[in-house]
């Protein structure tokens, strides 16, 4: 009989709105438990914005569905796994709502953010994100952001950054960092796929790969195409191992629950996009339901019951476990 383990998604995104519910969440529920972060803002977002966003996220997981609870530390996730329901932390996209002052990165984290991206495809104050035609890398407040979130216990996420600014990251955390939602540019050439050095570097400092269900980041986005997306999302997670290792890859699906809001900002901020976003037409997503299928494909494919395991979310537990504070 086929064991069930948890799932750790480790990033997916609600509407950017404090009167969004969170009920769809309810899709990653399983009997053995999952673990989702969900993004709470990025470049358009102020702190305030996203405080509301979070609180708001926060208060309706304790009252209004009890399924869903929000945690703060990789303890509290496994109690709340082990139950069958969802553990519920938060992401930031950007570093914008922090607005340039390090000491709102231990504000977030005590709202419940346990990882963040410095830059969001576009040049900010931290550095350079992977739509950006030159590429200088992290600036020197990114530099210090690294090193506070370092030392607050908040996880380095390198997606949507430029290649330099990836690994400028690599090189100068002290803890293990990640890129929750990043396909490998060896399979499907975009420019928010990662490169064989950044997915190396990222493998070299501890770090997870989280494999994305994104039809443009996939190579498949076709509205019908759902199994070749899931198919897709295996075969970068099977590559993936091959390159960095099985220790070093997870899923980070960036499903949108908000899609058609997230197609629409597409169209009303193409400043923050570009054509990599929509030469292919609509933008098209894996769902839930077909992310909680994927250790049977896996399986399928010959990875054993520990590779399955680690690869659905032990990776992930790992590094929160190293790195977010013990007392958060």
């Amino acid at each position: 009989m086929n064991r069930t383990y948890p799932l750790w998604e480790q990033h997916c995104c609600l509407p950017l709105q404090s009167n969004a519910s969170v009920e769809d969440l309810l899709r990653y529920q399983r009997p053995a438990g999952s673990y989702v972060s969900v993004n709470v803002g990025y470049s358009p977002q102020t702190r305030a914005d996203s405080t509301a966003i979070a609180k708001s996220f926060a208060w309706q997981a304790r009252v209004e569905f009890p399924e869903i609870t929000p945690v703060f530390t990789v303890d509290g996730v496994v109690e709340i796994q082990e139950s069958g329901g969802i553990a519920l932390a938060f992401d930031l996209e950007d570093s914008n709502p922090l607005e340039g002052d390090l000491a709102n990165v231990s504000y977030f984290y005590d709202l419940g953010v346990r990882s963040m991206l410095p830059t969001y495809n576009y040049m900010n104050a931290a550095g350079c994100g992977c739509l950006d035609l030159a590429d200088t890398g992290l600036s020197g407040y990114g530099r210090d952001l690294v090193a506070e979130m370092n030392r607050v216990g908040m996880t380095v996420d390198g997606s949507h950054c430029s290649v330099r600014t990836g690994l400028d990251i690599s090189a100068i955390t002290q803890r293990a960092m990640i890129y929750s939602h990043s396909n490998l540019r060896r399979l499907w050439e975009h420019p928010r796929n990662i490169t064989d050095d950044q997915a190396r570097a990222c493998a070299e400092t501890g770090g997870v790969i989280g494999i994305n269900g994104v039809g443009i980041f996939l190579g498949v986005n076709g509205p019908d195409d759902d199994q070749a997306r899931l198919s897709a999302m295996a075969d970068h997670i099977e590559e993936a191992v091959g390159l960095v290792g099985i220790d070093h890859v997870g899923i980070g699906s960036d499903f949108s629950f908000d899609a058609d809001d997230f197609r629409e900002e597409i169209e009303q901020n193409p400043s923050s996009f570009s054509e990599a976003y929509t030469a292919w037409g609509p933008l098209q997503w894996t769902p839930p339901e077909d992310v909680l299928t994927l250790d049977q494909v896996l399986r399928d494919r010959g990875f054993d019951e520990p590779s399955i395991e680690a690869v659905y979310g032990g990776n992930f537990a790992r590094v929160a476990r190293e790195v977010w504070a013990t007392d958060g």
